[in-house]
């Protein structure tokens, strides 16, 4: 729903005025009142945040393969700092442990993967950085997909987790804020818009 804002209104010499508003045009005039809405240009139809849509884990030919697919939508404080030449880096990382009653779960593999997103103001255009390999994008939407979706991502390799032992796995997507530009990380509190991530931990069959 809708997020309420506050409207405050002023009076003039001539009593009347005409004031903008987030979600439209407010109109006083000497005898009426009119409000017209309006949808602001940057409106997005869902709230932002991770959103997890597939995250599984399981065994192929020896290996330990994890696929997973987000659907991601940026706090409008983070999309303005995109469009205004801020680069985002998003990070993905998966781990995976074998339980011990005796100690503390021994990590059997760890990968991770990186990918830097940036706007191209001349071009209009997105690009997703994953190394030395980059793809641009013409929709944010499609950018954002390329760097919260992954298929047959190996954890382990064969001969890492032996069959019939219990194993899991724990997952990690986020947005980086460490890879900001300094001056940005000072005031960036885990409680900020730009704590934007998921955590999950996943079971695999023996």
């Amino acid at each position: 729903m809708p997020v309420p804002r506050r409207v405050v209104l002023r009076a003039t010499a001539a009593g009347l005025g005409v004031w903008a508003l987030g979600a439209g045009v407010l109109t006083l005039t000497a005898g009426a009142l009119s409000v017209t809405a309006s949808a602001p240009a940057h409106a997005r139809p869902d709230a932002p945040g991770v959103e997890v849509r597939t995250l599984s884990l399981r065994r192929e030919d020896g290996a330990v393969l994890l696929d997973f697919d987000l659907r991601v939508h940026l706090p409008a404080v983070v999309e303005d700092a995109l469009s205004r030449g801020v680069p985002l880096y998003f990070q993905a990382t998966a781990a995976l442990f074998r339980p011990r009653w005796y100690w503390r779960d021994a990590r059997v593999a760890r990968i991770e993967r990186q990918w830097r997103l940036s706007y191209q103001p001349l071009t209009g255009v997105y690009r997703v950085s994953l190394g030395a390999i980059a793809q641009n994008h013409a929709r944010l939407e499609d950018a954002l997909t390329a760097v919260s979706r992954l298929g047959r991502w190996q954890v382990a390799d064969p001969g890492q987790s032996e069959l019939g032992e219990r194993h899991y796995a724990e997952f990690t997507w986020k947005l980086d804020i460490n890879q900001l530009p300094r001056p940005m990380q000072f005031g960036l509190g885990s409680g900020t818009e730009w704590s934007l991530g998921v955590e999950r931990t996943l079971r695999l069959e023996p």
